[in-house]
């Protein structure tokens, strides 16, 4: 049998229409383990098939900020715009198609924004205390999920900002982590796809000096041993698009 060939270019182009908002995303940490396939799939709507690169598949956990979260038609607000966020997460695709990102869980220091993504996206959102310490090329990031559960699931990791490395190649592991522009959720109309559009990823080396994970285990997967593969990106400007139901 032969690998399926996908195209992972043409996601990144704008999508017609009008986006449905804008948000800024920043001070971004990928850190990724690989995971047995059967573990994801079992976690994943029928529809979706589990992505792979070179044949295996990976869980990734994503701690950044929120900055300037808003609706087209409306300026970000303080105090409701900026938050910091964490997702797990692995990656898909439909029939060969529209290679995405489907989240286990999503983690926000905002209870408004974690109310308005479980109604509007269908996003499996919770509620956590988190905390984001920046000094010089050093970063500290703590995350403690609240509700709803399940809990406890909590974060910690520090790590060393290293050289910019550029935006991920394509045919590379590291752009099959970082260049994802469709997002898949499960809404009373069925399976549905989103879409963001962003330049490609500036990204930098990084050093974890160290971690704590308790966020894999809780979606209900094998928690991680090893040390992750890591990456970091100080951000990109986001338009975000509705979503609509597959065909």
């Amino acid at each position: 049998m032969f690998p399926i060939m996908i195209d992972r270019l043409s996601p990144a182009e704008r999508p017609p229409g009008r986006p449905a908002g804008f948000q800024r995303w920043r001070s971004l940490l990928f850190l990724h383990w690989e995971v047995p396939a059967a573990a994801l799939a079992r976690l994943l709507p029928s529809e979706l098939t589990v992505d792979t690169y070179e044949g295996k598949a990976w869980v990734g956990v994503v701690p950044f900020t929120m900055r300037d979260v808003a609706p087209r038609w409306s300026p970000s607000v303080p105090g409701i715009s900026h938050f910091h966020e964490l997702n797990v997460r692995t990656y898909v695709h439909r029939r060969g198609e529209d290679p995405g990102v489907w989240f286990f869980s999503l983690d926000a220091a905002a209870t408004i924004a974690v109310a308005v993504a479980r109604a509007g996206w269908h996003l499996p959102y919770h509620r956590a205390s988190m905390k984001l310490d920046i000094t010089g090329d050093t970063v500290e990031y703590r995350s403690k999920r609240l509700f709803p559960g399940p809990t406890p699931a909590e974060f910690e990791a520090r790590y060393h900002v290293g050289a910019s490395i550029g935006p991920a190649k394509p045919g590379t592991l590291t752009h099959f982590f970082a260049e994802r522009y469709i997002l898949y959720a499960r809404t009373r109309a069925g399976l549905s796809i989103g879409r963001v559009h962003h330049v490609p990823y500036p990204l930098h080396e990084v050093q974890v000096e160290s971690w704590r994970d308790g966020m894999v285990a809780s979606a209900g997967l094998p928690p991680p041993t090893s040390e992750p593969l890591a990456l970091y990106s100080p951000g990109v400007d986001v338009d975000v698009y509705n979503l609509v139901p597959v065909g």
